[in-house]
C-alpha cells in the first residue's frame, strides 16, 4: 500500500468500509433465519458508522466524535487467527457465518493497524486507533458468539 497523502489513505479506508457494509447487507438478504439476519444487519450498520466517521474526518467534521471517544482494552481471544478462510455460500451453517465474519474483522483490524502506522498527523492516528478498537470489538463479539454456539452444540 503506497499512498501519497492522508486523503488517499482515508479514501482507501472508506472503500473498505463500503465493502464491509455491502458484504453484511448481502449476507443478511440471503439469510432465512431472522436472528442471523438481524445480527448481519447490525454489523452492516456498525460498518456504516465507520464509513461515516471516515467521511466526517475527511470533511473536517469529526472533531466531536474524536473528542468523545473512550478507549478501552479489548481482549483478543484469537479464535479466527487459527482458522482458514471460508467463502460464503447460501445456507451455510451459523458457526461458519460467524467465523467468516470474524475473519473479515480480523483482516480489517490488521488493515487499520497498518494505516495507523502510515498516518502522520495526530488526528488521523486517533481515527485509525478508534477503528482498530471498533474492529477488535466486532472480532471479539463474533468469536464469543462462535464459542457460545459451539459450546451449545457440545464442542
Amino acid at each position: 500500500m503506497n499512498f501519497k497523502s492522508i486523503g488517499e489513505i482515508i479514501d482507501f479506508a472508506i472503500e473498505r468500509e463500503k465493502e464491509a457494509v455491502e458484504f453484511y447487507t448481502n449476507l443478511s438478504r440471503e439469510e432465512k433465519f431472522s436472528g442471523k439476519r438481524q445480527m448481519l444487519e447490525e454489523f452492516a450498520e456498525q460498518e456504516r458508522k465507520h464509513q461515516r466517521l471516515l467521511e466526517d474526518f475527511k470533511a473536517g467534521e469529526a472533531g466531536r466524535e474524536l473528542a468523545d471517544y473512550k478507549f478501552e482494552w479489548i481482549t483478543d481471544i484469537k479464535r479466527s487467527d487459527f482458522t482458514d478462510e471460508v467463502d460464503y455460500r447460501p445456507g451455510m451453517p451459523y458457526n461458519e457465518i460467524l467465523m467468516l465474519a470474524a475473519k473479515r474483522e480480523e483482516k480489517a483490524l490488521k488493515l487499520y493497524n497498518q494505516l495507523l502506522d502510515k498516518a502522520e498527523d495526530e488526528q488521523a492516528r486517533k481515527v485509525f486507533k478508534i477503528l482498530c478498537q471498533e474492529e477488535a470489538k466486532h472480532k471479539l463479539a463474533l468469536e464469543s458468539l462462535y464459542d457460545d454456539f459451539m459450546a451449545e452444540m457440545g464442542d
